[in-house]
């Protein structure tokens, strides 16, 4: 299995230009539905966005760090976790909050505010978890990993497509709403594109170690819906807020983090296999998860 850290994804520039305009697309559809009324309501109800970005990206984080130390996988394997837990929400967190009868305002408000806070956040949560755990911090030794321009892609690839899509949507709120019922369902088959075209030249590797990450991924996907939920339910938040928090930390923008691992790991095996996997994954288990809801009577378990 050490040869799994070793192994190199095959993706070429053009390809890699063209995950860039894909995430910043689908990042501008989310912005369409994101306004300054949005961030208003985060003072409005400060405990319930605190508790939010405290599940995502403070605890998450850790106990993704906790996990690893407990079932060591191969490091490569490691830092995709790692990498997907320091990413921001996923950009269908919002629709699948909705399904779920959940606190679909909050869930916006959390995606937002988000979105800012991941462009720092995403790489100290990085680069703080991975220089701790030895085997990965070994890895990041031979990678020119800059801060600098992790952050300043993360800012191309969030900042600036959220700035539009809120500039849009103040000035013609109509068109804005327009694109974003096109845009929100074409995100999710842009991802699923992006996964496919980065692995259609690579089969032979992804049929080869997908199931070292198999069990991982859905699993750790399993403990981070179950970390929103409870941390929720320890703040005695409504079963509403319960349920959108669990999404929201269970939901994760893993596009992000392949195109983060393609441009700075070149691909690097576990890594983008890992961060591929969860992308698919996320989607299945948290539909799955939001239907399930979706069809459970809510008001027996308000406060």
């Amino acid at each position: 299995m050490q040869e799994l850290d070793d192994v190199q994804i095959n993706f070429d520039s053009n390809s890699l230009w063209i995950l860039n305009i894909a995430l910043a697309v689908v990042m501008f559809g989310v912005a369409l539905g994101i306004s300054i009324n949005d961030f208003k309501a985060i003072l409005k109800h400060p405990k319930l966005v605190l508790v939010g970005v405290l599940s995502q990206f403070v605890l998450l984080p850790f106990l993704t760090f906790l996990v690893i130390i407990l079932i060591q996988p191969q490091p490569s394997i490691a830092l995709g976790m790692m990498m997907v837990a320091a990413c921001p929400g996923g950009n269908i967190s919002n629709f699948m909050t909705h399904l779920a009868d959940g606190n679909t305002a909050l869930s916006v408000s959390l995606t937002a505010l988000g979105t800012l806070l991941a462009m720092i956040i995403t790489p100290v949560n990085f680069q703080l978890y991975g220089q701790l755990y030895e085997p990965t911090a070994q890895i990041l030794k031979h990678v020119e990993l800059q801060p600098f321009e992790l952050v300043k892609l993360i800012l191309l690839i969030l900042g600036i497509p959220l700035f539009f899509g809120m500039l849009v949507r103040h000035t013609n709120e109509r068109l804005a709403n327009k694109l974003s019922k096109l845009l929100k369902p074409l995100s999710i088959i842009v991802f699923i594109t992006i996964v496919i075209m980065a692995f259609s030249k690579n089969m032979d590797i992804f049929n080869t170690y997908i199931h070292h990450v198999l069990s991982i991924g859905i699993a750790h996907n399993f403990l981070a819906l179950l970390l929103g939920f409870f941390t929720a339910k320890a703040f005695r938040l409504s079963f509403e807020n319960q349920k959108t928090l669990a999404i929201e930390t269970g939901i994760q923008n893993s596009g992000l983090g392949l195109l983060l691992i393609f441009t700075f790991f070149n691909g690097l095996g576990g890594m983008a296999i890992m961060a591929a996997f969860w992308g698919i994954w996320h989607i299945i288990s948290g539909l799955l998860l939001a239907l399930y809801w979706s069809y459970k009577p809510s008001r027996i378990y308000k406060e």
